[in-house]
């Protein structure tokens, strides 16, 4: 029994790192106030710059570095699309979520001759253990740099009061571009753990709406580092529990169809999203141009 409770435990820790790179960058973003939909789009160019990096130098690290720095790539093209040219923040990062899409088969055709995936990466190749270390240890970061520094002071004064940091002489815009480029670093190194941690190599669309999921624990956490730790979690358990429900049989003959046990995660999420969105307060200033 306790071996079943920490094998579940282990699964649900590893389920939910590439959820919490994710929801730590869409927070930065969000508090300063810029709307981060493109949490998937960043996922993917990260987990597919990873895999092909890994499988170019055999080393991990440079693949985690290099799918943090896919991420900050899309963010950028974000950033010019929604900061300077003020264009609206949801059809942009609809926009980034295609254009993301299509990246992966797209270079995975010219260095592969395959649309689908990449070839598979070793296992000494792979991370046992260190992006999830790094997962865990994010919202404890982010909650300090938010509540004891002035750069946290200044972010959130972004999603708030921006005329107020306008005011005080703090360019708003600079500050918004440094919480959204970090905010894609962090979706990139989550999208990096699902290629050379989770997985053996890139695959389509292998992100599955983990970057929505991430942004909805953002949004059950209310915008808040260690609450949005416990929604990731709360979503790594179910995604454990599917992948442990998919042999489960009724009456001991009758088994329930895999597809509905594969969508216990989305249910989910929709349920707790219906129930809490409406108690959560997001920045004053979210989407607001400046």
């Amino acid at each position: 029994m306790w071996a079943q409770i920490l094998d579940i435990l282990a699964a649900t820790l590893r389920l939910a790192t590439p959820l919490l790179l994710a929801a730590m960058g869409g927070l930065l973003s969000e508090r300063a106030g810029v709307i981060n939909l493109a949490l998937e789009g960043k996922m993917l160019v990260g987990a597919f710059a990873a895999a092909v990096i890994t499988l170019a130098t055999g080393s991990p690290w440079l693949g985690f570095a290099g799918g943090g720095l896919a991420g900050v790539l899309l963010a950028g093209i974000y950033g010019v699309a929604v900061l300077p040219l003020k264009a609206n923040q949801i059809v942009a990062a609809t926009g980034i979520n295609m254009l993301a899409a299509g990246i992966p088969p797209f270079v995975a055709k010219i260095l592969y001759d395959v649309t689908g995936s990449t070839p598979s990466i070793e296992l000494a190749h792979r991370f046992a253990v260190f992006p999830m270390f790094l997962a865990m240890a994010a919202p404890f970061a982010l909650w300090w740099v938010l509540a004891r520094t002035r750069a946290g002071l200044r972010l959130s004064f972004a999603g708030e009061h921006p005329e107020a940091l306008a005011a005080a002489g703090i360019n708003v815009i600079r500050v918004r571009w440094a919480a959204l480029l970090t905010a894609g670093a962090f979706a990139g190194l989550g999208g990096a753990s699902l290629s050379i941690f989770l997985s053996s190599a890139y695959s389509r669309n292998m992100s599955s709406g983990r970057g929505f999921m991430a942004l909805a624990a953002l949004i059950l956490g209310k915008w808040r580092p260690l609450p949005t730790l416990l929604a990731c979690l709360f979503f790594g358990l179910a995604d454990a529990g599917q992948i442990r429900l998919q042999s489960l049989e009724i009456g001991g003959t009758y088994k329930v169809p895999v597809q509905f046990i594969q969508i216990l995660p989305y249910v989910l999420t929709i349920v707790v999203l219906a129930g809490f969105v409406g108690r959560s307060r997001a920045p004053k200033a979210l989407g607001e141009p400046i």
